[in-house]
């Protein structure tokens, strides 16, 4: 399976984490799309198989590695290309690749917002907290604003849904991501 394809590459359970915050928001918007979320999620969930072994080589070491695990060359795009124009050039295409790229960063962004809640809850979430984060350069200074707006425009769709669709998407693996609250 994914599950055991991205444990076998990756121990750390930020990066785990991280990638079920990944497939459950990409399942989340298949399901919104009518496409394939078993698909859509596994993708979500191997996106940055290379990245704890090969940080400097992320992406680049994620095609070599799926390829000798047989993974078909569809899903290699797919995955490679989340990380055009930042450490690779291979242009996200289909509609799965360019959600994947324009989601990967903003669930960091919600993660990180949610864990400055007193409440540690995703469960009430609202947009417009995320944006206010998403407009202060210095929270989450790594998350990549510019990825997010550019995916927005590649997905057709404004800021405000694409983060609501972000915050429903993790609602739903809350407890998993360690979002639930306390």
């Amino acid at each position: 399976t994914a599950y055991e394809l991205l444990t076998k590459y990756n121990k750390s359970q930020a990066l785990i984490t991280h990638a079920l915050a990944v497939e459950s928001v990409m399942k989340y918007f298949a399901e919104k799309k009518g496409e394939d979320k078993d698909y859509w999620g596994a993708v979500g969930l191997i996106h940055d198989i290379d990245y704890e072994l090969y940080p400097n080589e992320h992406c680049h070491k994620s095609k070599e590695i799926l390829e000798m695990e047989g993974i078909d060359s569809d899903t290699i795009q797919s995955v490679i290309s989340h990380g055009w124009g930042l450490c690779y050039d291979v242009e996200p295409v289909k509609e799965m690749e360019k959600v994947l790229y324009t989601i990967d960063e903003l669930t960091g962004l919600v993660n990180a917002t949610v864990l400055m809640r007193p409440d540690k809850s995703i469960m009430d979430l609202e947009v417009k907290s995320v944006k206010k984060k998403f407009k202060s350069k210095g929270f989450a200074s790594g998350v990549n604003r510019e990825v997010i707006l550019k995916g927005c425009e590649m997905i057709e769709m404004d800021l405000d849904e694409v983060i609501l669709w972000t915050i429903e998407g993790m609602k739903i693996e809350a407890e998993a991501l360690g979002l639930k609250g306390e």
